[in-house]
This record gives C-alpha cells, structure tokens and sequence, in this order.
C-alpha cells in the first residue's frame, strides 16, 4: 500500500506513521526526519531548509521534491511506502502525480489548532534516530530517553507558541488545499485525531479499511 499521510503540525503523523509501518509491513518516509538529518550534518540542502523550517515556513518545492524522488526510488519502497511530511502543496501533489508515483489511499488526520498548540508544547524527539514522542501522551519508558536507540529525546526549537501559530497558518494556506485535489481524485479520506492514542490508532485502521 502507497500511502500519503497529512494533517496539520503536531497532528500525530509520526506517531501514526510508525504504528501503521509496523502494521503494513512498509516503510514510513519522512520528510522532515529528512531534512533535520541534512540541517544536523549542515550540508547545502541542509543550510538552505534550515532558515525556512526555523521561521516556521515551507521549504522549496524543488528541493522537497528532489529528495523524495530520490528515496522512493530505493529497493526498501518497492511493496509500498507511507509519506510522511509530503506533498505539502498543490504544487507538490501535482509533482508526485506527475512523476508516475502510484498513491493509493490519503489520509488526513484532523486536529483542531487549539488543541494542536497545546499538544505542541508536550512534543519531543530522539535527536539521534528522530523518533517522535509525546511527554503526556506517548511517554518513553525512560524519562528524556529514546526507547529504540536510547539516544536523548529533545524539544524541537520550533515548538514555540508563535512558531507554532505561524505553520499553523502555512498548513491552512498552502497545504490544506490538497485535501480537495486528493478527494476530486477519490483517494482522501480524513480521521480524528484528537482522541486517545489508541482511540486515533482505531479511527486511522476504519478510514483506512483496515481491521481494528
């Protein structure tokens, strides 16, 4: 199954991503681990995303997007794949459509943004592997500690109130418009996230077809 996976900052896609990769069997690609990666090494992809990704702003459709084609062409992508942060633009959908890339189902996750900015505030990742955790809602078995690799868990430097309401404004301008090029194309479909974890986990195993 080739999934696209979206919903505003915060929504819970790396969280979902994850519990659906293990589920599916496939790998979930994410953009922003992606790109946090090439910030931390500071290469020139790196240099240019970090200015955009700090100020809360979309990186370059050009430079998303040549990095997405590049890793879907790997052997690990062959019996399906979960994006994870891509597309976020029309543009960006278009150029997937275009590039001949087969999109089975898209799933959006809806979250209100008050909830989202409060949410945000609790967020942290493993700044060695980047996997995503919660301090209220999906804690590690050991407090700052990744429970995969056991590197430290860190709060991301654009998880700040302001930061937040400014992707929260990108998200509803430039990203949000997708969801009615993904539903003309009938592959759309939405589920809540604002419940529980496991409760999420369900409402995305129905919109999906999946058993719960």
């Amino acid at each position: 199954m080739n999934l696209v996976l979206m919903g505003p900052p915060g929504a819970g896609k790396g969280t979902q991503g994850e519990i659906l990769s293990k589920r599916l069997d496939i790998n979930t690609i994410s953009t922003g681990v992606m790109l946090r990666t090439a910030i931390k090494e500071q290469s020139e992809i790196g240099k240019i995303a970090e200015k955009y990704i700090n100020d809360g702003k979309l990186v370059p459709d050009d430079v998303i997007v040549s990095i997405v084609k590049e890793r879907l062409q790997k052997p690990d992508c062959a019996k399906g794949f979960i994006l994870d942060g891509f597309p976020r633009t029309t543009a960006q959908a278009e150029a997937l459509t275009e590039s001949g890339v087969k999109i089975d189902k898209v799933l959006s996750l809806e979250v209100a943004d008050e909830a989202i900015i409060e949410r945000l505030s609790s967020r942290r990742e493993c700044s060695k592997c980047g996997a995503p955790y919660n301090i209220i809602s999906n804690k590690p078995e050991t407090e700052g500690i990744c429970d995969k690799c056991k590197g430290e868990l860190i709060q991301r430097a654009d998880d700040v109130p302001e930061t937040i309401k400014n992707r929260l404004n990108v998200y509803h301008e430039q990203t949000e418009p997708i969801k009615a090029y993904y539903e003309k194309l009938g592959l759309l479909v939405t589920a809540k996230g604002e419940d529980k974890l496991e409760d999420t986990t369900s409402n995305v195993a129905k919109a999906l077809g999946l058993e719960v």
